[in-house]
């Protein structure tokens, strides 16, 4: 019986560790006749009884280092090829992977720029508003550059010699289409002689031949390695490899701009009314004299003094004689380099037969200050500028010697003489 009554108070011990149930048990001497059942009522109750004291106590808190190490024995392993959980009490932010920027689409050099669309001229003031002062004016199809965008509508703008603000309603901005259409592009010349060939293509002729640094008209570019230029010789194609292309716009003009321009202009057209009446009667008395004399044979006036006016009434003689490539009579013919210095060469002045050496004689001048008898430079040509806005030039064989406006092409540069 005391063999039975310590197997059961030892379940009982052993059922309270199991359970994790905070008991401490004191063993006194065991008592005869004591059931198992009474041993496991006085445990469940807390109750001592004879030879065996049990005893709640106030809890026997196991150390934070015992329960740890049970949590790990009872959680399952790991698997080496499982990688471990990290939670966002750890600290440790997962990484995102980092997804490659698109790159960006190469910016037109048109974006920038401004075309006026208006009937005349848009106004460049100091300020965003139309209360600020005219600075000048950005007349139609001219360009400018923008400098920023305001909140309430407009643009500010650099072109030319003038910088301020124009409405966004009356330009249009970044259309290359536009852009194109208005400006003027060249192809500058890179080698000491290019040619000029009649179709895209080294086997084909040689129209003729430009040195270095001309800048030739370009008219079209779409054919790979090849641009389609304008000389005094014809229409023709140059190696896109000799050359540079650049694109120039018509710009803006400043109120000081304006001003000498319209007060030249006003002169320019006295002197050529003038010039004009006095050459006429010149031709006509000469014309009278010389049917009487010689029946009636051309004979032209010499020059009687040294000045531009004079030369351009010298020059005007020669209107309607015809043009011959590599010609210098003004009479019988002559290209647009051998007319120039032909006229010069009547009033003791040497001038090289070559429109592109032209361009280094005398001193240069703006087209806006131009005087009758200045000459003006143009890409493979040349001609006498004859006040009004025109030049007088021997153009081409269909036309001959004829006038023509200044601004027919893009003139390069102006020189003067006299």
């Amino acid at each position: 019986m005391e063999q039975r009554v310590w197997k059961a108070a030892g379940l009982v011990l052993v059922g309270a560790l199991l359970l994790n149930d905070p008991v401490s048990i004191i063993y006194g001497a065991p008592v005869a006749g004591a059931s198992t059942a009474a041993i496991a009522s006085a445990v469940g109750k807390g109750v001592p009884t004879a030879g065996i004291s049990l005893k709640v106590s106030d809890y026997l808190v196991e150390s934070n280092e015992t329960a740890v190490q049970a949590a790990a024995q009872q959680a399952a392993p790991v698997s080496e090829n499982e990688a471990p959980v990290v939670t966002a009490e750890e600290g440790v932010q997962q990484e995102m992977p980092e997804v490659p920027a698109e790159p960006e689409a190469p910016k037109s050099e048109y974006a920038d720029i401004a075309i006026a669309q208006v009937d005349n001229y848009v106004n460049v003031r100091t300020e965003p508003t139309t209360e600020s002062e005219v600075v000048g004016k950005l007349y139609n199809n001219s360009a400018a550059t923008i400098l920023e965008t305001t909140a309430d509508g407009w643009y500010k703008i650099n072109s030319g010699n003038v910088s301020g603000y124009v409405k966004c309603e009356y330009v249009v901005a970044g259309n290359e289409e536009l852009a194109r259409s208005v400006s003027t592009r060249y192809a500058k010349v890179t080698t000491t002689t290019l040619y000029v060939r009649t179709e895209p293509t080294t086997e084909s002729s040689v129209l003729t031949m430009v040195p270095i640094e001309d800048d030739l008209v370009v008219l079209d570019e779409s054919m790979p390695g090849w641009v389609k230029v304008t000389t005094a010789e014809g229409e023709g194609y140059v190696s896109t490899d000799y050359v540079t292309l650049t694109t120039e716009f018509v710009q803006a003009e400043s109120k000081e701009e304006e001003a000498a321009r319209l007060a030249k202009e006003e002169q320019e057209r006295q002197q050529a009314a003038a010039a004009a009446a006095a050459a006429r009667r010149k031709k006509e008395a000469a014309s009278s004299k010389n049917q009487e004399s010689s029946g009636g044979q051309q004979s032209y006036t010499p020059p009687t003094s040294s000045n531009g006016q004079a030369v351009v009434n010298y020059a005007s003689q020669f209107v309607g004689n015809p043009y011959v490539y590599g010609g210098t009579s003004l009479t019988n013919g002559a290209d647009c380099s051998g007319f120039v210095m032909s006229v010069y060469g009547a009033f003791g002045i040497g001038l090289p037969h070559s429109s592109s050496a032209m361009r280094s004689v005398g001193y240069e001048v703006s087209l806006s200050e131009a005087q009758p008898g200045d000459i003006v430079c143009y890409s493979g040509h040349v001609g006498i500028y004859a006040g009004n806005g025109s030049i007088v030039h021997a153009s081409t064989p269909s036309s001959g010697i004829t006038y023509s406006n200044v601004n027919y092409r893009s003139p390069i540069c102006v020189r003067r003489i006299f």
